[in-house]
């Protein structure tokens, strides 16, 4: 075998980085060395993988179509090594989810998961929907959860769950004890909102068609407890997720509102890179996410 372990680390990592000193970095490893790596790697091949403008290295087309067979051969690489440790070890894991399923369903999934394999380490990062897109289309993740689809021809959507977005107010807001709400209501209404590039938002902009553009909105913030909190203070109405509000509306702290005629309904989906390789623990945790029951 031509190449090495270490040298498809450090392309890999150099095509994360975009610069060899934080690929360096990033691999415990001196600058030289890690430039020394990928010259000796291109070399081999006589190829470039690289286009190369100062310090800043950018793929280029053969690059691009090596980078995901490369991560695939080093994660096979790597879950070998862990097998061999341990045929019980289904190994670290970099998860993605946006706001509402990171902070509300994720928790239980990560502490199922890591149960069963004592000493394994799970990384959660939570963010919009846009964000966990992009890392997971860089290989930066190995899996999203995101609410709403994004389409991308790399990406491979897999429906996991269906919610609803739920309108609600203040129990002292002037529609709290309205049966139904219309359309003009709606339009009357001040709005916090999430923000824009978020999965919350795409639903919203969706179930209100026609509306839109008109609709007063005061607030658009990124943290569904900041709404939460700004609609207890009286600020204006809200739509979030029923997941989300699960406490509030049974403590009546936020009281929901009838809007029959929108359709707020949505499916929460796994996202994943159609090149990438599914290690023993992204199934077990997709397994793991499919058996939670909707509360």
């Amino acid at each position: 075998m031509r190449y090495t372990l270490r040298q498809l680390e450090v392309f890999l990592a150099c095509a994360h980085h975009e610069n060899v000193s934080r690929a360096a970095e990033s691999l415990s490893m001196s600058q030289s060395a890690a430039s020394t790596a990928l010259k000796e790697f291109e070399q081999q091949f006589e190829l470039r993988l690289f286009e190369r403008t100062g310090k800043r290295l950018r793929l280029n087309e053969l690059g691009r179509q090596l980078w995901p067979k490369a991560e695939e051969l080093l994660e096979r690489a790597q879950e070998l090594e862990q097998s061999l440790a341990s045929h019980r070890y289904l190994g670290r894991l970099k998860i993605g989810a946006t706001l509402t399923i990171g902070n509300y369903l994720a928790a239980n999934v990560m502490a199922r998961y890591m149960e069963e394999q004592p000493g394994t380490r799970v990384e959660l990062e939570v963010a919009n929907t846009s964000a966990i897109t992009e890392r997971v289309l860089n290989f930066e993740l190995d899996l999203g959860l995101i609410e709403g689809e994004f389409n991308h021809p790399d990406l491979e959507m897999i429906p996991w769950r269906s919610d609803e977005l739920v309108v609600f107010c203040a129990p002292s807001h002037p529609l709290a004890k309205r049966k139904r709400l219309t359309d003009k209501d709606l339009l009357k209404a001040t709005w916090i909102t999430r923000e824009p590039g978020s999965g919350t938002r795409q639903t919203f902009e969706r179930a209100m068609v026609g509306l839109l553009p008109k609709l007063h909105i005061l607030l658009e913030l990124q943290h569904t407890e900041a709404i939460k909190r700004a609609v207890e203070a009286g600020l204006g109405i809200s739509c979030l997720s029923r997941v989300s509000l699960a406490d509030a509306l049974k403590r009546s702290s936020l009281i929901e509102l009838p809007v029959s005629q929108r359709n707020f309904h949505r499916e929460f989906y796994f996202a994943l890179h159609r090149q990438k390789y599914r290690s023993a623990g992204i199934e077990r945790w997709l397994e793991l996410c499919r058996s939670e029951q909707p509360k």
